[in-house]
C-alpha cells in the first residue's frame, strides 16, 4: 500500500484541535493588533450574554433590586439631577428601557452590558501600560472579579461608575503621555462624565490628581497645557449641573450629611473594618485564580520551576514603567484613602462604595515587572472563566430554589412587590378608569411599583428628598396610591402618620401578597393601601 493513502488521515490528525493548538490560537489572536480588539470585544459580549442568562435564572424568585427600579424611574425624565445623585445612571437607564422592554432580564442585561463595557475600557488602559499578552490576561482576571459577574447584578449609580472611571484613567494616561491641548480636553470631559455619575468619584479624580503630583515626571506634565485645559473643561462641562445644584439648594449634599454621618465611633470603626474585609474577599477571587492560571500555564508542575517561570528578575519590555507607576499610585490611593477618610470624618462607608474602586487591581498586578505571563496562561485563565461560567449557568436554577426554601424566604428580598404592582394597577383602573400616575411609599416599595406597573407611576417617598420627577401638589391633583409595609414596625408608624396628613380623604384597603417559586412559598406580606382619588 502506498504512503499516499495515509496522508489524509495524517493531515486530519494534524488539524485535530488540541489544548496546545487552542492555546496557541488564542495567544496569537490576543497579541495580534488586528485581531486583539475583536477578541476582547467578542469576549466581553459573550460574558454579558452568559452572565445575563445566569442572573435571570439565579434571581428568578426575586424582583429586581430597588436601585434598578429607581434608576428606571429616574430615566422616565431626563433631568440634570435626581434628588440625591447626579443624572448619568438615570439617563443610561432611560435610553436602555426605551429600546428594551421593562422586564427582569433586560435589567440584568443592562448591568452586564455595563461591566462588559468596562472590560473593554480596561483593556484599552492596559495597552498603555503592558503588552497585549498581559492586557488580555488582565481582562479575563477582571471578568472573574465578582463585581463583574454575580455581584454586578444590581444596576445603580455605584455600578455605572465602571463606565466613566476607566475612561477617566484612560484619558489621564493619554494626557500624561501626549501632554497637549487635545488630550487635556478628553481628560476634562472624562472627569465631568464621572462626576455626573456620583459625587463619590472625587475619590478617583483626587487619586488621579495626586498621581500627577507624585509621579517623578510630574514637572513635564504640569508644565504642559494638558492638566490646566482638563480642569477648565471639567468646570465648563459641569456648569449646567452646578446651576441645578444651586437651584435645589445643594440637596444631595445635605441628604448625604443626614444619612451617612455617624455619632458612634465604635460603629464607624466596625463599618470600616467590614468595608475592608468585604472588598479584600472579593478581590481574592481574581487574584488567586490568576495566580493559579499562571502556575498551571508553565511547562512543569514543580513549584520551584513554575515560580521561576512566572517570577524572575531582569528587564521586562512588556511593561511601561512610567505608566505602570501611575496605575500603582492611583490604585493605592483609592484603596487606602476612603477608609481613612471615613475614620477621620466618622462617616458610614457602605461596602457597595468599593464597587468602582478596584478595577485597576488586576492591571496593577500584571504590570509588576518581575511577573511573567506564559502564553499558555492566556488559555488557562480563559478556561477557568469558562468552566466557572458554565457551572454557574447550570447550577443557577437549583441555587435559586434552595435559597427560596432556606431561611432567606422570610427576607424582604422575596416580597412579592411585582404582584402588588399589578394588583394596585387593576384596582386603580376599576375605580377611577384612568392611568395610575403616582405612588407614595418607602423607596424599596414605591420604585418597584414604578418598574412593574404597566402605568409606571411616578414615585414620592414620604419624609425623604424628592427625585424631582413629581411634586406633592401634582400627586394630590392627579391622585395617588399610598402603601405602608405592616411587617416593618420601625417604618410603619411614620408611614401611617404621613398618610394621615396627606391622604386624609383616602379609601383605605388591606392587600396581601405571597410569591411561590419551585413549590416553595415566599413570605406572606400584608400592605396597608390608601387610594387618593384625582382632584375634581
Amino acid at each position: 500500500m502506498s504512503t499516499a493513502s495515509y496522508l489524509p488521515a495524517a493531515s486530519r490528525a494534524r488539524r485535530r484541535p488540541t489544548v496546545r493548538r487552542l492555546a496557541a490560537w488564542l495567544a496569537s489572536r490576543a497579541v495580534d493588533p488586528r485581531t486583539g480588539v475583536w477578541l476582547v470585544i467578542g469576549f466581553a459580549l459573550i460574558h454579558a450574554v452568559l452572565w445575563t442568562l445566569i442572573l435571570v435564572k439565579l434571581k428568578a424568585a426575586q424582583d429586581v433590586h430597588m436601585d434598578v427600579a429607581e434608576a428606571y424611574a429616574w430615566g422616565q425624565r431626563f433631568l440634570l439631577g435626581y434628588g440625591k445623585h447626579p443624572p448619568l445612571s438615570g439617563w443610561i437607564a432611560g435610553v436602555w428601557f426605551r429600546i428594551f422592554p421593562v422586564t427582569n432580564w433586560s435589567a440584568y442585561a443592562l448591568a452586564m452590558t455595563t461591566v462588559s463595557f468596562a472590560l473593554v475600557a480596561c483593556w484599552l488602559i492596559a495597552l498603555r501600560v503592558v503588552d497585549r499578552r498581559r492586557a488580555f490576561f488582565m481582562v479575563v482576571m477582571l471578568a472573574l472579579y465578582p463585581i463583574f459577574n454575580f455581584k454586578g447584578f444590581k444596576y445603580n449609580a455605584d455600578l455605572v461608575q465602571l463606565v466613566p472611571l476607566p475612561l477617566l484613567v484612560l484619558a489621564y494616561l493619554n494626557a500624561f503621555e501626549k501632554r497637549n491641548v487635545k488630550s487635556g480636553l478628553w481628560l476634562g470631559f472624562a472627569s465631568a462624565l464621572a462626576l455626573m455619575t456620583k459625587y463619590w468619584v472625587v475619590t478617583v479624580i483626587g487619586a488621579v490628581g495626586l498621581a500627577a503630583l507624585i509621579h517623578p515626571q510630574r514637572l513635564a506634565f504640569l508644565r504642559s497645557p494638558a492638566p490646566w485645559v482638563a480642569i477648565g473643561t471639567m468646570i465648563v462641562a459641569m456648569l449646567p449641573h452646578l446651576v441645578w445644584l444651586e437651584e435645589v439648594s445643594f440637596t444631595p449634599f445635605t441628604y448625604a450629611g443626614d444619612v451617612y454621618s455617624l455619632s458612634s465611633r465604635a460603629l464607624n470603626v466596625q463599618l470600616v473594618i467590614g468595608y475592608i474585609g468585604h472588598n479584600l474577599a472579593l478581590l481574592a477571587a481574581p487574584v488567586l485564580l490568576g495566580l493559579l492560571a499562571l502556575s498551571l500555564g508553565s511547562s512543569t508542575w514543580r513549584p520551584a520551576a513554575a515560580l521561576a517561570r512566572i517570577w524572575s528578575r531582569g528587564p521586562n519590555p512588556g511593561v511601561n514603567l512610567a505608566q505602570a507607576l501611575n496605575v500603582w499610585i492611583i490604585q493605592a490611593i483609592v484603596a487606602i484613602g476612603p477608609p481613612l477618610g471615613a475614620l477621620a470624618f466618622t462617616v458610614y462607608i457602605k461596602t457597595d462604595w468599593g464597587i468602582p474602586l478596584f478595577f485597576l487591581v488586576p492591571l496593577a498586578l500584571v504590570a509588576i515587572p518581575r511577573v511573567r505571563v506564559p502564553l499558555m496562561a492566556l488559555f488557562t485563565i480563559t478556561a477557568i472563566w469558562l468552566v466557572i461560567t458554565i457551572v454557574m449557568l447550570f447550577a443557577a436554577p437549583s441555587i435559586a430554589r434552595q435559597e427560596m426554601a432556606s431561611s432567606h424566604n422570610g427576607a424582604s428580598t422575596y416580597f412579592a412587590r411585582s404582584e402588588l404592582a399589578r394588583e394596585l394597577t387593576g384596582t386603580w383602573h376599576s375605580k377611577f378608569h384612568s392611568r395610575w400616575a403616582v405612588v407614595a411609599a418607602r423607596t424599596d416599595i414605591s420604585e418597584p411599583m414604578t418598574f412593574y406597573s404597566p402605568d409606571h407611576p411616578a414615585a414620592i417617598t414620604p419624609n425623604e428628598v424628592s427625585s424631582g420627577l413629581i411634586s406633592l401638589d401634582d400627586a394630590k391633583r392627579l391622585g395617588f396610591i399610598g402603601v405602608c409595609d405592616t411587617t416593618d414596625p420601625i417604618f410603619l408608624k411614620p408611614c401611617e402618620a404621613w398618610m394621615a396628613e396627606h391622604a386624609r380623604d383616602a379609601e383605605p384597603l388591606v392587600m396581601t401578597t405571597q410569591r411561590f417559586f419551585g413549590g416553595h412559598p415566599g413570605p406572606l406580606t400584608v400592605w396597608k393601601v390608601y387610594l387618593v382619588p384625582p382632584a375634581k
